[in-house]
């Protein structure tokens, strides 16, 4: 079952992030782990910042987690992630599926460049990596990221975005 998570899921919101980020130490540039990944104060932040968790539910206990927050004019699919034990089975497709259907606007997600696997997850999708170029202005116009994060990640955009973005591009080229 996919829900909206509370306050009462902070512990498992947390613990969840923190066990599946393990897939992200020894890839992601040594500067850029800690330990932990994420700590409850920086959740906390996320969540105040108006990230908003979507947990997958099996038998009471989470085994899932993935964040939307509308910024400006796009959704921002923030911190996925499934614990280890149930990667692979379906959750976190389950949780895309369900963040995107409640999406107000256009889809943009950000991940580390050297995730390769979270990049094919989210390509097989429907959702494409922009260039690089484009990559550095999402980041500084919709995350609130520092700059060696913003050096070290990728961004990824819906099909709805694309269409948008390329459609404004063509308008500005020909002029109409």
């Amino acid at each position: 079952m996919i829900r909206q998570c509370d306050e009462h899921d902070m512990g498992q919101i947390c613990a969840i992030i923190n066990d599946g980020a393990v897939a992200y130490k020894g890839v992601i540039p040594e500067d850029r782990w800690t330990e932990p990944y994420m700590p409850m104060s920086e959740l906390r932040h996320e969540i105040d910042a108006g990230v908003v968790f979507w947990g997958y539910e099996d038998s009471g206990t989470l085994q899932g987690v993935m964040g939307i927050q509308d910024v400006q004019d796009v959704t921002l699919i923030r911190h996925a992630y499934v614990r280890t034990s149930n990667q692979r089975h379906g959750i976190g497709a389950q949780l895309l599926s369900h963040l995107r259907k409640r999406a107000n606007s256009p889809v943009l997600i950000g991940t580390w460049a050297e995730a390769i696997w979270a990049i094919r997850f989210y390509e097989a999708h429907g959702f494409e990596t922009v260039s690089p170029l484009e990559k550095d202005r999402l980041l500084r116009q919709y995350w609130e990221i520092s700059e060696r994060q913003s050096e070290t990640s990728v961004v990824l955009a819906s099909p709805e975005w694309l269409q948008r973005n390329t459609q404004a591009s063509t308008k500005a080229f020909t002029g109409s």
